[in-house]
């Protein structure tokens, strides 16, 4: 008697575990319409959703494209929290007409500002800030024009900072707002 209670309830809880798996034909279906392609077809899913798949059941699938190129479908479930891509057979994009280059102008040559600061330089830091100055004292590790930026060694111990050429010997750290 109590295997047969058992039985009974195994066999009436089967259909009801099914139930609990998204239909992937239905994910089909709907793929299908929101492409309006069948499966196969030029911008249609290349092949059914996978059987296999054991997807919690959702509802209310949300359909998109997952590119601009239309070449994948999200599907996704907010509440169960799952999202699939269903690869679709892009339609083929017209090639445009190769443009003709126009005649390209001689560009002027590129003029590069000789360093005020090179590397080993002694520099001093200046920061000023309204109601205060710092100045300290570094060694440049590399070159930069006046404007240029550049990394100073400050303390053997510590990382270098960067800062801003101004003139020879001379380079400043910019501060907020200025």
């Amino acid at each position: 008697m109590l295997l047969l209670a058992l039985t009974s309830l195994f066999l009436a809880s089967a259909p009801a575990a099914a139930g609990e798996f998204q239909s992937t034909q239905m994910l089909d279906t709907i793929v299908a319409q929101f492409t309006g392609k069948a499966i196969g077809e030029i911008g249609g899913a290349r092949a059914p959703v996978d059987n296999r798949l054991k997807l919690a059941s959702c509802a209310a699938p949300q359909l998109e494209w997952h590119t601009p190129a239309q070449d994948a479908v999200v599907v996704r479930c907010m509440a169960p929290g799952w999202r699939i891509f269903v690869p679709v057979n892009a339609v083929p994009q017209p090639k445009a007409a190769p443009v003709a280059a126009a005649p390209m102008a001689k560009a002027p040559p590129v003029v590069k500002a000789e360093p005020v600061i090179r590397r080993g330089d002694a520099v001093s830091v200046e920061v000023n800030a309204a109601g205060f100055s710092i100045t300290r004292e570094g060694i440049a590790m590399s070159d930069a024009p006046a404007g240029g930026r550049l990394t100073i060694r400050m303390d053997e111990k510590k990382p270098p900072i960067q800062a801003i050429a101004v003139e020879s010997g001379r380079a400043t750290l910019s501060t907020a707002g200025n």
